[in-house]
């Protein structure tokens, strides 16, 4: 009986006590722009028919833009073009799972119009945007850049 009576006891003291339960999983935080910019040398509907060129790039940056809430980043480029008649393009990505934002910077040129190859030297900035908090690496033309950091 006294065994059966401290069975018992112990069967309802440990009743008393939580079950351990598992600790849930983690999701990845997937990046994504909150607020998006204008670019002015982003790809255009007209754009079609005219054939791809390239952009020799010489100085490239990131800057914030401190002056603008929330702070964003500002990619600054200068280059050239191989002639007058080329238009920049500067063509910004989502961010990957990774948070790394690839921008791609090439130029177009009407096939139909003939023109000079004189290099024509630019100077371009283009604001990133607004994005979801974590820290983002920046690729241009396949190559790192930086990175940057959102809140």
């Amino acid at each position: 009986m006294k065994r059966f009576l401290n069975a018992s006891c112990a069967v309802l003291l440990c009743a008393c006590f939580a079950t351990p339960t598992p600790e849930p999983t983690s999701t990845p935080r997937i990046p994504f722009i909150i607020t998006a910019e204008d670019n002015p040398f982003a790809p255009k509907p007209e754009d079609r028919g005219r054939q791809r060129a390239g952009a020799v790039l010489t100085s490239i940056s990131l800057v914030e833009q401190t002056d603008l809430a929330p702070v964003r980043v500002a990619l600054n480029i200068s280059g050239s073009l191989p002639s007058v008649c080329n238009e920049l393009r500067v063509e910004v990505a989502v961010p990957d799972d990774e948070y790394q934002i690839f921008v791609e910077v090439y130029s177009l040129v009407n096939r139909t119009v003939d023109c000079e190859n004189v290099f024509q030297q630019f100077e371009a900035s283009v604001l990133l945007g607004a994005y979801s908090a974590g820290r983002y690496t920046v690729w241009v033309n396949q190559e790192r850049v930086g990175d940057f950091v959102a809140d």
